[in-house]
C-alpha cells in the first residue's frame, strides 16, 4: 500500500512539474519529407481559427509550395541575422518570440544547430526556453535524431547523425502526433522533386532513403510512439492511484525452481519472439534461506534467460501474487507466464491457489499457464514433502522455544502469580517467527497450542478441556498465535529486503564516493578494485586500456582467454557463465558509449556461489566504474586539447618573437657590419668604433634572448639541474646590477641589503638570472630619472628581495598573467618590448629552488613591486 500511494504521489509531482511550464507537442517522423511540417502547420490554422494566438517562430518550407501556402495567415515572426564567415545566416529571434509571448509557437526542425554566435549552440534549447517561460510549442523531429537511437539509426544506414536532441526533451512532452507515410509514397514524393532536388534525390534514394533503410526507420518511429503513449498511460494511472493497464506487451516469467524453470523458459521466449515483445524472468522469494538444489535450478534458468535476451530479477515478499503483480504494474507488462502449480485441496478450496489469484486480481493480465506431463511427473515424484520445507535447525528452534515456553509459563503461574500465560506462548512464536521462516512459525503456534491445552487448561496433563470457556480460549490462542506468527514473518521479509537494498545502495555510494575523487585512470582502477572487494568479498581485477589493477597478477591462460574475450563481445564470461565456465574468475565487460573499454575479473571462494543480489550489485558496480573510465579519458582528452591548444599558442608567439623581436638585433648587425665591409676606408675611427660597438650590443642582446628561450626549454622538460653552492646575498644582487648596467648603463639601480643576512644555499647562477630577469624587466619600464630600488631583509626566516621601479604599474587583472611565456604588458607610448619570456623564467628558476615570485603595486600606488622569497636551506 505504501509503495502504491509513494507511486502515486510521485506520479503526481511530475505531472504538476510538467503542468509548470508550457507544452510541448512533438510532430515525430521516420524520415525527411513525410509530412511533419505540413501536418504542424494545419494542426496551426486549426487553433488558429478556434482563436488561439499561434505565431511561427520558424518554418522551413525548403521551396515547397503546398507548405508554404499553409503559413498564410498566420502571424510570423522576421528572422535574426548573424554574420559568420562573410555570409549572413538566418535563426529564429528568440528574444522577439520570448517579448512576443504567445500562446503557442511554432518551431520547425528541433535538431538544428543554430549558427556561431547565437545564444544557443542547438535549437532543442531555444525550445526549452520558450517552455520555461510559459509558451507552449508545437516542434518536428525526426527519428533518427533521437539521442538514445543514435547507434541503433547508424547501424541501420550507415550514418551517423550528428544533430541529435537529448530523451530528457522527451520527458516535456505533452502530446506526440505521429506523421507516418508508406515508404513508397515517399520515394515516390522524392522521384517527384517533393523533398530534395532531382540530384539530390538520385543521391538519397542510393543511401538513406533506400526501401529497407525506411522501414526500419518507419518501425522506429511507431515503436517511439507507442512507447510514449505507454508510459503517459501508465503514468496517468498511477497519479490517480489506478492500477496499471500496459499497451506494450511485455512478457513476464515467474519460475520456482521446482523441476520446470527452463522449459518455462524456453517457452516464454518463443511468445516474446512470436510477439516482438521485450520479456523478464523472475521469481519471488518469501524467505531468506532457499533450499540449495532449488537455487541452482533457478541459478541456471537465469543464466539461460539472459543469454535469450531477457533481463532477470529477484522478488522478495511474502505474497507471490502481490510481488508478481506489483513488478508487472511497474514494468509495464502485459502477459504473465508460470508454470502449473501444485493441487492443494483446501487453498483451492478457499481461491487462495496462486493462479487463483492472479486471476482474481489481474484482472488486465493475459495469464498464460504452461506445464509438461514430464514437469509434472517429476514434481509429483521429488515435491518439497511439508517436513522438506522444515529444516532441521528452524525444528529445533521451534522446539527450543515451546519448551521454554512452557518452563517460563510454569515459573510465571507458580512464583509470580500470572493467570493469562497465553501471552507466553504468543511471545515464542513471535519469537520463531522473527528469526526462520513461517513454516516454523506454524509449527510453533501448534506445539504451543497442545502444550498449553496440556500442561495450563483444566483438566491438566490431558488433552481433553473440561469448560466451554476454556474451548474458546484455546482456540482463540492458537488464531491469536497463527496471525502473530504471520505478521512477524512477513515483518522480516521486509526487513531482510531492506538490509538488502541498503546493503547495495551503500555499496554503491561508497563506490561514487570514492571515484569522485580519482582523478586519473589509476586511481579510478585503485578505487573500483577496493570497493568490489568489500563490497563483494572477492578479490577484484581490472584492465582498461592495457593497464591492469592490481599490477602483477598472473592470470592462468584460460582466465586471460576468458578476459580477453569478455572485453571482445562484451558480455560477462568466465566462471559462473557457460562460456570458458573452466576459468577461475567470472569476467564482467566494462562498457562504455564507445564499446567495450576493459574488463573486470571477480574471483570468489571455490565452494561460494554467486547469489543473484551479487550479480546485480557486481554489475552495477561494473557500469560505474565504466562511467568514470569514461569520465578521465573524457578529461584526458580535454586537457590534451587544451594541451594543444596551448602549445599552438605559444608556437605562434614563438613565431612571433622570432620574427620581431630576434629579427631587430640581427638586421642591425647585418646593416653595421655591411656599412663596415662597404665604407672601411671612407670611414673615421669614431665611425667605426659605434658600428662595432653596436654589433657587439645587439649580439648581446640576441644572446640574452636565445638564452631565454633555451632556459624555458630547461624549465619546460624538468632539465633544471640545481648545482647548489653559499653565497653571500650583497654578492648575488651585485653581480646582477653589474650585468645590467654593462648592458643599459643609463639605468640607476639603487640597493638596500640588511647588515644580517646570511649565506644563502642557491644555485648562483640561477638566482642571478633571476634577479637580473626582474631587474631588466624593471629598468623597460621605469621613468629615466627614476632609480629602481633593491630591498633585500630576512622576515621570518625567509630572504624576500624586492625589486621596485616607478612605471606605470600592472593592473590587478594581470599581475598574476604577467609570469605567463610570452605575455607582455603594453604601456604607453612603450609598447610591448621583449619576448615575454623573463619573468616566466625567472619564476621557474626561482621555483626550482621552492620560493616564490609576486607582482605587487607600488608602496604609494605607484609603479610596481616583483616580490622574490627564497627559503633559507642547508645542506642535508
Amino acid at each position: 500500500m505504501t509503495d502504491a500511494r509513494e507511486r502515486q504521489a510521485d506520479a503526481l509531482i511530475d505531472h504538476l512539474q510538467r503542468e509548470q511550464g508550457g507544452r510541448l507537442t512533438i510532430f515525430l517522423g521516420a524520415a525527411p519529407g513525410v509530412g511533419k511540417t505540413y501536418t504542424m502547420l494545419s494542426r496551426a490554422r486549426e487553433l488558429r481559427r478556434q482563436g488561439r494566438d499561434v505565431v511561427v517562430g520558424i518554418v522551413e518550407t525548403h521551396g515547397r509550395g503546398e507548405t508554404a501556402a499553409l503559413t498564410e495567415g498566420l502571424e510570423i515572426l522576421p528572422r535574426t541575422r548573424i554574420a559568420y564567415q562573410g555570409r549572413w545566416l538566418e535563426e529564429m529571434d528568440l528574444d522577439a518570440l520570448l517579448a512576443r509571448r504567445p500562446q503557442i509557437a511554432l518551431v520547425d526542425e528541433l535538431a538544428h544547430r543554430n549558427a556561431p554566435g547565437s545564444r544557443h549552440e542547438r535549437r532543442w534549447q531555444d525550445v526549452i526556453e520558450l517552455l520555461d517561460a510559459g509558451i507552449d510549442v508545437h516542434t518536428t523531429i525526426n527519428i533518427q535524431h533521437l539521442e538514445s537511437l543514435n547507434d541503433v539509426v547508424h547501424r541501420i544506414t550507415g550514418v551517423r547523425v550528428s544533430e541529435t536532441v537529448p530523451d530528457a526533451v522527451f520527458d516535456r512532452l505533452r502530446d506526440i502526433v505521429l506523421v507516418d507515410l508508406p515508404p513508397r509514397e515517399l520515394i515516390e514524393r522524392l522521384h517527384q522533386g517533393k523533398v530534395y532536388l532531382p540530384e539530390q534525390a538520385s543521391q538519397a534514394l542510393q543511401a538513406f532513403f533506400s526501401p529497407s533503410n525506411l522501414i526500419a526507420l518507419r518501425e522506429l518511429a511507431m515503436q517511439t510512439a507507442a512507447d510514449r503513449v505507454d508510459a503517459d498511460l501508465r503514468e496517468d494511472q498511477a497519479a490517480r492511484g489506478l492500477s496499471g493497464m500496459p499497451l506494450r506487451r511485455r512478457v513476464l516469467v515467474a519460475i520456482d525452481g521446482l523441476g520446470q524453470s527452463e522449459y518455462l523458459v524456453r517457452a516464454a521466449r518463443r511468445i516474446a519472439e512470436r510477439r516482438d515483445a521485450p520479456w523478464s524472468v523472475v521469481t519471488v522469494q518469501v524467505s531468506d534461506t532457499v533450499d540449495e538444489v532449488r537455487q541452482r535450478e533457478i541459478d541456471q534458468a537465469f543464466a539461460l534467460a539472459r543469454r535469450l535476451g531477457a533481463e532477470t530479477d529477484v522478488l522478495r515478499g511474502t505474497r507471490i501474487a502481490d510481488a508478481l503483480l506489483d513488478h508487472a504494474t511497474q514494468n509495464g507488462a502485459s502477459t504473465l507466464v508460470l508454470g502449473r502449480t501444485r493441487e492443494r485441496p483446501v487453498a483451492r478450496m478457499f481461491n487462495r491457489t496462486l493462479t487463483q489469484q492472479l486471476l482474481q486480481r489481474g484482472a488486465h493480465y493475459e495469464l498464460v499457464i504452461i506445464s509438461t506431463p514430464e514437469a509434472r511427473a517429476r514434481a509429483r515424484r521429488g515435491g518439497p514433502r511439508p517436513w522438506d520445507l522444515l529444516g532441521r535447525h528452524d525444528l529445533t528452534f521451534a522446539l527450543i522455544a515451546s519448551m521454554l515456553a512452557v518452563g517460563v509459563a510454569a515459573v510465571a503461574e507458580r512464583w509470580v502469580g500470572l493467570d493469562d500465560l497465553s501471552m507466553v506462548f504468543i511471545v515464542a512464536v513471535v519469537l520463531v517467527a522473527a528469526r526462520t521462516r513461517m513454516t516454523a512459525a506454524v509449527v510453533a503456534a501448534l506445539l504451543s497450542f497442545l502444550a498449553y491445552n496440556f500442561f495450563f487448561i483444566e483438566p491438566r496433563f490431558t488433552f481433553n478441556i473440561g469448560a466451554r470457556q476454556g474451548v474458546t480460549t484455546v482456540f482463540l490462542f492458537l488464531v491469536a498465535a497463527l496471525v502473530a506468527g504471520r505478521l512477524a514473518s512477513r515483518l522480516r521479509m521486509q526487513v531482510v529486503a531492506l538490509r538488502a537494498a541498503n546493503a547495495q545502495a551503500t555499496a554503491l555510494q561508497a563506490l561514487a564516493r570514492d571515484l569522485a575523487g580519482a582523478a586519473d585512470l589509476g586511481q579510478v582502477l585503485a578505487a573500483g578494485r577496493k570497493a568490489l572487494a568489500r563490497a563483494l568479498s572477492a578479490e577484484a581485477w581490472l584492465r582498461v586500456q592495457g593497464r591492469e589493477e592490481p599490477d602483477g597478477v598472473a592470470l592462468s591462460e584460460i582466465d586471460r582467454a576468458a578476459a580477453d574475450w569478455a572485453q571482445q563481445h562484451g558480455q560477462p564470461t568466465g566462471r559462473h557463465t557457460d562460456t570458458l565456465a573452466g576459468a577461475g574468475r567470472w569476467f564482467l565487460p566494462l562498457r562504455g558509449d564507445r564499446g567495450s573499454l576493459g574488463v573486470l575479473g571477480l574471483r570468489f571462494d571455490d565452494e561460494a556461489r554467486l547469489l543473484p543480489e551479487q550479480r546485480r550489485l557486481a554489475e552495477a558496480m561494473a557500469e560505474d566504474i565504466a562511467q568514470a573510465v569514461v569520465r578521465t579519458r573524457l578529461v584526458a582528452e580535454l586537457e590534451d586539447a587544451r594541451v594543444g591548444g596551448e602549445t599552438e599558442r605559444l608556437r605562434s608567439a614563438l613565431l612571433s618573437s622570432v620574427s620581431h623581436d630576434l629579427r631587430s638585433p640581427l638586421a642591425s648587425m647585418i646593416g653595421s657590419a655591411s656599412s663596415l665591409a662597404s665604407y672601411w676606408d671612407a670611414m673615421g675611427a669614431d665611425d667605426r668604433r659605434a658600428l662595432l660597438e653596436t654589433i657587439q650590443q645587439e649580439g648581446e642582446r640576441l644572446d640574452r634572448y636565445i638564452q631565454n628561450l633555451l632556459d624555458m626549454t630547461r624549465l619546460g622538460h624538468s632539465g633544471l639541474t640545481l648545482n647548489r653552492d653559499w653565497i653571500g646575498v650583497d654578492e648575488l644582487l651585485s653581480s646582477a646590477v653589474q650585468r645590467l648596467q654593462r648592458y643599459q648603463p643609463e639605468v640607476r639601480v639603487q640597493t638596500t641589503v640588511a647588515p644580517d643576512l646570511p649565506a644563502i644555499w642557491v644555485h648562483p647562477a640561477l638566482i642571478e638570472q633571476a634577479v637580473f630577469n626582474v631587474l631588466e624587466n624593471a629598468a623597460k619600464f621605469s621613468p629615466p630619472d627614476e632609480p629602481v630600488r633593491i630591498d633585500a631583509k630576512l622576515i621570518d626566516g625567509v630572504l624576500r628581495v624586492d625589486v621596485s621601479d616607478r612605471g606605470p604599474g600592472i593592473p590587478e587583472d594581470e599581475r598574476a598573467r604577467i609570469f605567463d611565456m610570452f605575455y607582455s604588458v603594453e604601456r604607453g607610448d612603450r609598447g610591448r618590448q621583449g619576448t615575454g619570456l623573463g619573468l616566466a623564467i625567472c619564476q621557474g628558476m626561482v621555483g626550482a629552488h621552492g620560493g616564490s615570485v609576486q607582482a605587487l603595486p607600488g608602496p604609494d600606488g605607484r609603479g610596481t613591486v616583483i616580490r622574490i622569497t627564497l627559503p633559507l636551506l642547508t645542506p642535508a
